[in-house]
């Protein structure tokens, strides 16, 4: 088998290697395609403790082999799930973190890791009917969490990013109003002197760039007793907030992430029902392909968003 792997700040090699055989609960999976997270490119760029080291948790593929004891998925099943080192022909994986992807999902709509994420975010971020919404990145994620906060029955969503195209892919997507942030209009705005009795503000605001000017705008729009979910994979260095802001505001937090495997096999056992039943369509978000040897390519233009960029996937 091929895979990639990182040998040196911004610098990748594929090698080859025997190919893996699972062991005892494990399968063996044909990997067909694999998304390109963010969350590896501050790695990718700074550089990791030891090399080489490999990357790519986003994966979606057909069992090619089973292990001893195995019986929830079998030699053929197109599967997704919840194992790493995915830049490659083959991966291993614990059985019993692998889901069978439904016959009408189309590859790229059943990576099954960043579906997880979703929706679990969105499980952890209360939307209660007719709430007005602001959502801060609209990257991949923010354009998937767009579609699941649809689902919740909110009277407005309003979608903010730095890039045009990025606003006109939320817009066909179904926010009411897309701003970038220097023009969003006074009233989204509600600070510490403002009267917490105003109309001022958002019930709901969704934090999905990961950066420290989004962090400090979603502390702004939110309006008094309202939430702030933290989206956004925040890496890079720290981060500083207006709790003082926030205490008067009497707001809740939430950080939309989780680590439980088991929270997140849930999430994405509704996630691909959901896409079956054609609620969400995250496959329509990849937009760049790649193939093993051009994964650093794939990770620039991540970093450098091409006109149009949204999701890049590598396809081993």
């Amino acid at each position: 088998m091929r895979y990639s792997q990182l040998i040196a700040p911004k610098t990748s090699q594929v090698v080859e290697a025997e190919t893996p055989a699972p062991g005892p609960g494990e399968a063996l999976v044909h990997v067909s395609v694999c998304g390109v997270c963010a969350s590896e490119l501050h790695p990718w760029v700074d550089g990791v403790p030891s090399y080489p080291r490999r990357f790519g948790h986003e994966p979606m593929g057909v069992v090619a082999a089973v292990g001893p004891g195995v019986t929830g998925v079998r030699e053929g099943d197109r599967v997704t799930g919840l194992f790493n080192q995915a830049y490659a022909e083959y991966g291993v994986a614990r059985a019993d973190e692998l889901l069978p992807v439904p016959a009408n999902v189309a590859d790229e709509a059943a990576l099954g890791e960043p579906l997880a994420c979703l929706v679990n975010a969105q499980r952890r971020t209360p939307v209660e009917l007719a709430d007005r919404v602001a959502l801060i990145g609209l990257g991949y994620m923010g354009l998937g969490m767009l579609q699941l906060l649809k689902l919740r029955g909110p009277s407005r969503i309003v979608a903010i990013d730095v890039r045009e195209d990025a606003r006109e892919a939320a817009r066909r997507l179904g926010a009411d109003e897309v701003y970038d942030p220097s023009e969003l209009p006074a009233e989204s705005y509600l600070n510490r002197f403002s009267d917490w009795q105003s109309d001022r503000g958002f019930e709901v605001v969704v934090e999905g760039s990961g950066t420290q000017a989004g962090l400090t705008l979603a502390g702004e729009l939110v309006r008094p007793h309202g939430v702030l979910s933290i989206l956004g994979y925040h890496q890079g260095g720290p981060r500083q907030v207006d709790v003082g802001m926030w205490n008067w505001k009497a707001i809740d937090v939430v950080n939309a992430h989780v680590r439980r495997r088991a929270d997140l096999m849930e999430s994405m056992r509704i996630g691909l029902e959901l896409t079956a039943k054609g609620l969400i369509d995250l496959g329509s978000l990849a937009t760049h392909r790649y193939g093993l040897d051009e994964v650093d390519r794939a990770y620039t233009d991540l970093m450098e968003k091409p006109k149009g960029f949204i999701k890049a996937v590598v396809r081993p």
